[in-house]
């Protein structure tokens, strides 16, 4: 296979249906979402996140591509790296940029060496994590880090001498539930009366809900939505990583791939769930409100996410980072992963020598917190 490496800066010349075949069943590689970054200003110039695309072709076409970006911060990666960077400084040298493979503001697992279905796949993206780090030491990036790939591209990465960090999410799975109580029946007694207390609490405030996909919110509604959304970055002090244009593109562009969990009181919304949907799984992005009624989090970011993959037969429901609060709503802990290679071999070394303290501690952790997960024993396995 003779296969030639390109590197561009923009999607605008690549057609979807050229790009899409490569992006697996996942909403976030698909040409609508990284396009809408691009033509919204999200990532681009001005932004800390510059698109540096690989492309793999042959002689059919695109063979293969990586969703790269030049990076002179390490804001909305989701796998944190302040002190590398910091140990970078203090040696006298700088850690940006450095050249990161992922999807902006996006923590979901998914494909990072793209393949067109059909092609010798393991040498494409051989291919691709060799021409990616040549380009790192090219653009005088001091890294190169693949953020959340899958298991078979990890593998790869290991073999062409890549670091692996170990992570945890909390996941839920659709263990082929036929409602809503059918699920909470595999909870112990005490964690299913919680969970439908803290659903009580919510209905009987009179909020109710509405799953939208999103070419179905009104103008008006949109502008709820997003000020919702925003609100919940600006409480912590600095702006949301999306404006309100990639919103707009996105809902005219891939409205299938979004689904709106929209709260209501006396008709008048109050808080809202950005889900992105794909072809077997759900993702809660944004959550925002703008009333503060008790349980109306846990209602609207995932007993309505949970609801809907039940209704839909969607197999998971991946609610974003962090939070050990979701253990208690059904959710269960998850290995999550991304691949690093340093230029500086010594610096290399080192991260190597912290990851191999690091994963213990993220075993350990993992270990203990599937203790806490509400499925009754006599129920068999929790779902995974």
């Amino acid at each position: 296979m003779h296969l030639q490496l390109e590197q561009v800066s923009t999607l605008r010349n690549i057609p979807p249906e050229v790009w899409n075949p490569l992006a697996g069943g996942g909403p976030f590689l698909r040409h609508e979402f990284l396009y809408s970054l691009e033509r919204s200003g999200c990532v681009g110039p001005g932004t800390a996140w510059l698109p540096s695309y690989l492309l793999a072709r042959d002689e059919q076409g695109l063979a293969g591509a990586v969703p790269l970006y030049v990076k002179h911060d390490s804001r909305g990666e989701f796998v944190f790296d302040w002190g590398w960077a910091d140990a970078y400084e203090r040696a006298g040298r700088s850690y940006y940029p450095k050249l990161v493979a992922g999807v902006p503001f996006t923590p979901a697992t998914g494909p990072r060496l793209l393949t067109r279905p059909g092609s010798d796949e393991t040498a494409v993206a051989t291919a691709l994590a060799r021409g990616a780090r040549s380009l790192a030491n090219e653009l005088g990036a001091s890294s190169l880090h693949v953020l959340f790939p899958t298991d078979d591209e990890r593998r790869l990465l290991d073999g062409e001498g890549f670091l692996s960090r170990k992570g945890c999410q909390f996941h839920w799975h659709n263990d082929g539930y036929a409602d809503f109580d059918d699920f909470l029946a595999r909870f112990s007694s005490d964690k299913r009366k919680k969970a439908r207390r803290e659903r009580r609490r919510v209905a009987e405030a009179g909020v109710v809900f509405e799953h939208l996909r999103g070419d179905q919110p009104t103008r008006a509604e949109w502008d709820a939505i997003f000020a919702f959304y925003s609100r919940t970055f600006l409480r912590r002090g600095r702006p949301p990583y999306l404006n309100r244009a990639f919103f707009d593109e996105i809902s005219r562009t891939a409205p299938e791939n979004l689904v709106i969990v929209l709260a209501r009181h006396h008709g008048k919304p109050i808080a809202v769930a950005i889900c992105f949907r794909g072809t077997d799984t759900l993702y809660g992005r944004y959550w925002g409100s703008a009333a503060d009624f008790h349980s109306l989090h846990f209602e609207t970011c995932y007993y309505q996410g949970i609801e809907y993959c039940i209704r839909e037969g969607i197999r998971t429901f991946e609610p974003g980072t962090q939070g050990e609060h979701k253990i208690a709503r059904g959710f269960t802990p998850q290995a999550t992963w991304s691949s690093h290679w340093l230029r500086d071999r010594a610096f290399h070394a080192a991260v190597a020598d912290f990851l191999e303290r690091e994963t213990p501690h993220v075993d350990a952790y993992i270990e203990e917190l599937d203790e806490h997960v509400p499925y009754r024993h006599d129920a068999g396995a929790a779902p995974s």
